[in-house]
């Protein structure tokens, strides 16, 4: 039976995330997506004290033979283990908590206020669970409800 790429991501997604946790990481997020011809299976690892070469390549050797038995992929595939970088995308409501305060850029399907594209810090989410945005300027954050948001990512600023 062949899995559509939402029930591989959360099969694998069963199988890393303990496995990142007791390698003392965190699963940052789990991607199954057509590159060209080639399908490639990105698995996102982070932690507080960051990521480096050899964590992925723990990472890579370690789920390997756990992806193997399991066979939760019905074809060919490129595994890569990664870092999810300083400019990293904010998906999940734990990755917004856990980058409260980031400067970050929010782009919109359709205009707000004649913008498509907003920079500020990163306040949270309100009860709503509307992204709120501190932005120069302003004297409230802005409050983004989540299906208008088309890409949430962390921003770092270059001296």
């Amino acid at each position: 039976m062949k899995k559509n790429a939402k029930g591989v991501v959360g099969a694998v997604r069963t199988i890393a995330e303990p496995l990142a946790e007791e390698l003392g990481y965190v699963l940052w997020d789990v991607e199954y997506v057509k590159v060209g011809a080639d399908m490639y299976l990105r698995i996102t690892i982070d932690s507080e004290e960051g990521i480096t070469i050899d964590d992925c390549e723990k990472m890579h050797r370690a789920i390997d033979p756990l992806l193997d038995e399991a066979d939760p992929i019905d074809e060919a595939y490129h595994l890569e283990v990664s870092s999810p970088g300083i400019e990293r995308e904010l998906k999940e409501d734990w990755q917004i908590e856990a980058c409260e305060d980031w400067d970050v850029e929010v782009r919109l399907y359709a205009p707000l206020n004649g913008a498509k594209s907003y920079l500020g810090k990163l306040v949270g989410l309100n009860e709503a669970g509307e992204v709120l945005l501190a932005v120069e300027g302003q004297e409230e954050p802005i409050a983004f409800p989540r299906a208008s948001i088309a890409s949430l990512k962390t921003r770092f600023q270059f001296d």
